[in-house]
């Protein structure tokens, strides 16, 4: 897969069996449709698909950042807030085929839904798996 932003060869990164695609080069991550859900409900969110469902949902943010095309269908993808901030914009497909983090942005919205982990020791994994891998602060 080519990343979206730097147009560099994204690399597979598996996690609980949940394959993510990540550039090395800008460090974003692409998570296919259906694997951001896998991985918040292996750490007790609940609810993940009207969590996905309210990003798909969004208006679009009014933003000057550049539009990226989806790595599956190719078409400009909508940029919309997370977590009611307005300085944390991720990328989503209109037609569903995942969600687009730029370089540190799953950082926020892990943040923003360890609130809702029914198991924070599971949440800590996670956090620590995204700094490892993910090159996060």
């Amino acid at each position: 897969m080519i990343c979206p932003t730097c147009k560099n060869p994204m690399l597979v990164v598996e996690y609980q069996k949940i394959e993510l695609d990540y550039c090395g080069n800008c460090q974003g991550v692409w998570f296919d449709a259906g694997e951001l859900e896998l991985i918040l409900g292996s750490v007790g969110i609940g609810e993940t698909k009207s969590i996905l469902n309210n990003l798909l949902q969004s208006p679009a943010a009014s933003t000057q950042e550049k539009k990226h095309k989806c790595p599956i269908c190719h078409r400009n993808m909508k940029k919309v807030n997370i977590s009611g901030t307005d300085h944390v914009i991720i990328d989503t497909c209109g037609r569903e085929d995942g969600v687009w983090f730029d370089g540190g942005e799953v950082d926020h919205l892990i943040k923003f839904l360890g609130d809702k982990s029914q198991d924070k020791s599971e949440t800590g994994k996670i956090f620590n798996f995204i700094k490892e891998v993910f090159q996060s602060k």
